[in-house]
């Protein structure tokens, strides 16, 4: 059963005139036609169009290929699951018998689809700058995070140029859970780092996301040492 979606729209920061564009932006292919597979299309050319802005206005001193990197470590499955995780957007969505029963509600390309629809939803609703609004609001946090140093660097990168550059051995990364059904498991991968003594964890919807977030872990750790 779905939750009353005006918590959602409180929390999206922006209040439908066109419910049905909502319902439809929360509606997976499995329950039916009208789903937000468009919606999806849409809202992903706007995301990129506003995080590429967002990056560009707040470091006016990089590149061209480096703000292509960090857009691309901010628009990512992995990056829209944890924003929708934090929304509860699972609870809202419209599925089909047979995705409830399968755990599609916290499947992260489910998530971060639905997290696309809504922009796109946002756009159609009130135009370009409602939806700015919403994807500053939802996605800022990422931004304002962002060290300009490691310009875009996924985790794994960083962990092993600080590892490297201390002449320390390299990660171990190993696979110790999975979790879910066959299409829509959740991994959860062990990061250790024999010479440092340190163990980190980490899940995501595939063994990559793991492995990412497992060194992402270790890193803040190290570095906050």
């Amino acid at each position: 059963m779905t939750l009353d979606s005006a918590n959602l729209e409180t929390r999206v920061g922006h209040r439908f005139s066109q419910r049905e564009l909502l319902l439809q932006a929360l509606t997976h292919r499995s329950y039916g036609a009208s789903n937000n597979e468009r919606l999806e299309f849409l809202g992903d050319s706007v995301l990129n169009c506003v995080i590429g802005l967002m990056l560009f206005r707040r470091f006016p001193q990089l590149q061209e290929g480096q703000l292509s990197r960090l857009r691309a470590n901010l628009v990512n499955q992995q990056s829209l699951y944890e924003v929708a995780r934090a929304l509860d957007l699972g609870g809202y969505l419209h599925l089909g018998e047979g995705e409830l029963r399968s755990g599609g509600a916290d499947r992260p390309s489910i998530l971060a689809d639905a997290l696309e629809s809504i922009f796109g939803a946002v756009f159609l609703d009130a135009g370009f700058p409602a939806a700015q609004a919403a994807i500053e609001r939802l996605m800022g946090p990422a931004v304002d995070a962002i060290d300009p140093v490691s310009h875009g660097k996924d985790a794994k990168t960083l962990l092993q140029e600080w590892l490297q550059g201390r002449r320390k051995g390299l990660p171990d990364y190993k696979l110790v859970a999975v979790a879910g059904q066959a299409h829509a498991q959740i991994f959860t991968v062990e990061c250790r780092i024999e010479q440092m003594g340190l163990c980190t964890q980490g899940s995501g919807g595939s063994r990559k996301a793991a492995e990412q977030e497992a060194a992402k872990a270790a890193y803040a750790q190290l570095a906050a040492a």
